[in-house]
C-alpha cells in the first residue's frame, strides 16, 4: 500500500493543491481582533488546524464511528467499518507527506499524529475483543501489542525531555504494516467475508506475527532508552 500511495503522491500535482489551499480565508483564534497578528492572543489557529493536522484530527473522530459500526453485526457495517479504516491508514501517510511537502510541520502535528495512531490501534483491539473478533489466546499479542504501545510513548516522552530523538525502525515499521493488516482483516470477521477465506486465521496469525515484532523492536527501543536514562540531569 505505501508503494500506491507513494506514487500517487508523486504524481499529483501538489503544488497546485498547495496553491488553491494556502489562497484560502486564514483562521484566527476566537479571542482575536480584526487586524491582530495571528497568535497575539492566543494559538494561531491556522497553524493547529492547518489541512495536515486536519487529516490527523479526522483520524481521531473515525475512531468512535468505527467502534460504533462493528457493534452492529452486519455485513454492510463490517465493510463501511473498514472503509473507514483504511481511510484512517491513507490519513497517516498523507499528513505526515503534506506536512512535509508544504512545510506546515508543526508541533501540534508531532504531538498529535503518534497519539492518533495509537488511540485507533487501542480503539480497534479493545472493541474486537469485547465482540468476540479477538478471543482466547489471541488476547495474549493484543495485550502484548497495547503495553508496547504504552511503552514507547512514555519513553518517547521522557526523551523528548532530555532532547534525545528515538526515530523509528524499519522493523518497527513492517510491524505497523503487519498489526494494520490483521485488524483489518479482523473488522470484516467471518460474519462479512467469503465463506473460502479463513480471514479469522489470517487476522490472528497477522497478530502473533505482530506481537512478536512488537517485543523486539520495544526491546530496542528500551534498550536504547535505558542508556540515557542513568546519565545524570539538571536540576533547577
Amino acid at each position: 500500500m505505501c508503494e500506491i500511495l507513494s506514487y500517487f503522491g508523486a504524481t499529483l500535482d501538489w503544488g497546485s493543491l498547495k496553491e488553491a489551499y494556502v489562497s484560502a480565508p486564514v483562521l484566527h483564534s476566537i479571542d482575536s481582533r480584526p487586524g491582530d497578528a495571528p497568535g497575539r492572543h492566543g494559538p494561531d489557529t491556522n497553524v493547529l488546524f492547518n489541512l495536515p493536522n486536519l487529516l490527523t484530527l479526522s483520524r481521531i473522530a473515525a475512531i468512535p464511528v468505527i467502534v460504533a459500526l462493528l457493534y452492529f453485526h452486519d455485513p454492510v457495517t463490517r465493510w463501511i467499518a473498514l472503509a473507514l479504516f483504511v481511510v484512517a491508514g491513507v490519513t497517516d501517510y498523507l499528513d505526515g507527506y503534506l506536512a512535509r511537502h508544504w512545510g506546515q510541520v508543526s508541533a501540534f502535528g508531532r504531538f498529535l499524529d503518534p497519539i492518533a495512531d495509537k488511540l485507533l490501534v487501542a480503539g480497534l483491539i479493545v472493541i474486537l475483543v469485547a465482540i468476540g473478533g479477538i478471543s482466547g489466546l489471541v488476547v495474549i499479542p493484543a495485550i502484548i501489542i497495547l503495553c508496547r504501545e504504552i511503552l514507547v510513548s512514555g519513553l518517547r516522552e521522557y526523551l523528548a525531555e532530555i532532547k534525545v530523538p528515538l526515530p523509528v525502525t524499519k522493523l518497527a515499521k513492517w510491524k505497523t504494516g503487519i498489526q494494520m493488516v490483521a485488524l483489518g482483516v479482523l473488522i470484516v470477521g467471518e460474519e462479512a467475508a467469503p465463506e473460502a477465506v479463513p480471514v479469522q486465521l489470517i487476522g490472528e496469525a497477522g497478530l502473533w506475527i505482530a506481537a512478536a515484532l512488537t517485543l523486539i523492536t520495544g526491546y530496542d527501543y528500551l534498550a536504547r532508552g535505558v542508556k540515557h536514562m542513568g546519565e545524570p540531569t539538571e536540576r533547577p
